[in-house]
């Protein structure tokens, strides 16, 4: 029953969110309580979300101090010259655009961290994209795809807690993974440039183009050397220039060491560049004032969804969506068991956290497993091999993130990459299987 009314609840938040009959943040927080009600965990419901709060509350304030660190770094021009850069290389072709967003984003989620990658994607493209009058949903999703590839770097966080659950080597776990997931990055040069082609396309008729929630756009042609972002805006400071390239460059290093909680370190840089680059008051403020639309809709957001995770976890809707699938599985299908694994982990990647799938359900995977001689490494790759959409789940902080500061919305953003992601899903299955990563026993 439990299960099934997880099940219910997950499919009623979709409808709602890609319908926009409900805001995702309304949708979040209403859907969950609702379902807790009704499956008679009324009197748990407020320690339920106090703990999804709870669990969240550092990411929140890492977002909070990010965005406003990544605003005033764009604000004072450090990302200026590489937003020029990129429009001399793509000559005004939105392929070329949309291609170098993928690549762009290849390189940098090499770090391991979303949120990083999301904010230099969007600070350095996100102008290019308005100006040329491509939808920033290409953008977002592409983005989230590439990046959910990658992710699966060991210091990146699946493959370590995957490895970490099991007790198994992350490096002997993920190497052999690596074909696999260049067939998945693979794929998803081929979307983009099936996009790129398309757009190229459209933008020769100059026809309007719906760009989310940030309204219109039509292309208009101009030359390759336009400036991006406005040369002569008040907040711009390029005697500081080197001085903002140092600081975030040391920023991202610590982050990468892990010298402090990253929360902590984007608190210090943000005070830093605030001082250091607007050092009256009144130039402080201003520069808040400006991201505030920014960091209020994430950060609600974020705590919108602290209370769907609360319920999920509180409930026990988790274990007992695993627990049913299991016991309703035939015997006969054990011997595919790997490649269910990880047909099952797209959808378990995408509805629950990482560290509710890999933590909570993944050791009850494994010793289903066991128990027909299926190994741990195996059913740790199969459960690994579903990531490419898990950065569209609305339980990434990431991603919210990068619909913030992009002005997408979240219907837009998953109507347009759901479908993909799960083309790209089915690509690294099958390379998986095909390399032996799963198989029939």
């Amino acid at each position: 029953m439990i299960a099934l009314l997880g099940l219910c609840m997950v499919t009623v938040f979709l409808y709602l969110v890609m319908s926009k009959r409900l805001s995702p943040m309304v949708s979040l927080i209403v859907v969950p309580a609702a379902f807790a009600v009704l499956g008679g965990f009324a009197p748990d419901l407020g320690d339920m979300i106090t703990d999804g709060i709870k669990s969240v509350a550092p990411t929140a304030a890492m977002l909070l101090f990010a965005i406003l660190y990544f605003g005033i770094m764009i604000d004072a021009g450090l990302f200026d010259p590489i937003a020029r850069a990129v429009v001399r290389l793509t000559h005004n072709d939105p392929l070329r655009l949309i291609m170098g967003t993928v690549a762009l984003v290849a390189v940098v989620s090499l770090d391991g961290d979303g949120t990083t990658t999301f904010m230099i994607t969007v600070s350095a493209l996100l102008p290019i994209y308005r100006k040329l009058g491509v939808s920033p949903v290409l953008m977002t999703g592409l983005a989230c795809m590439t990046n959910a590839v990658l992710n699966v770097v060991p210091w990146g966080g699946p493959a370590a807690r995957a490895a970490s659950a099991l007790k198994l080597d992350p490096q002997e776990l993920f190497v052999p993974m690596i074909p696999a997931l260049v067939a998945g990055l693979a794929t998803v040069f081929v979307i983009a440039y099936a996009i790129g082609l398309r757009e190229r396309a459209r933008l020769r008729t100059a026809t309007p183009v719906l760009v989310g929630a940030g309204g219109p756009d039509t292309y208009h042609g101009g030359s390759a050397d336009f400036d991006v972002l406005a040369p002569d805006r008040e907040s711009l400071r390029p005697k500081l220039f080197w001085f903002n390239a140092a600081l975030t460059i040391t920023l991202l290093t610590a982050l990468i060491i892990g010298v402090l909680p990253i929360a902590v370190l984007f608190m210090i840089g943000c005070g830093i560049a605030l001082i250091v680059n607007y050092p009256r008051l009144e130039q402080q403020r201003a520069r808040i004032a400006s991201h505030a639309d920014s960091v209020v809709a994430v950060v609600a957001m974020v705590f919108a969804a602290a209370v769907f995770t609360g319920v999920l976890s509180g409930t026990g809707m988790i274990e007992q969506m695993a627990h049913y699938l299991l016991t309703a599985m035939p015997d006969a299908l054990f011997p595919f068991f790997s490649i269910i694994v990880a047909v099952l982990s797209v959808p378990f990647t995408f509805f629950m956290s990482n560290d509710a799938f890999y933590f909570g359900v993944m050791p009850i995977l494994a010793e289903a497993g066991a128990q027909h001689g299926i190994g741990a490494m195996e059913i740790a790759r199969a459960s690994l091999l579903g990531q490419p959409i898990h950065m569209l789940s609305p339980l990434v902080p990431a991603m919210y993130v990068l619909i913030g500061l992009a002005k997408v919305d979240l219907g837009d953003h998953h109507r347009f990459a759901i479908k993909w992601a799960l083309v790209v899903c089915a690509v690294v299955i099958t390379a998986g299987f095909g390399l032996g990563l799963i198989a029939i026993h």
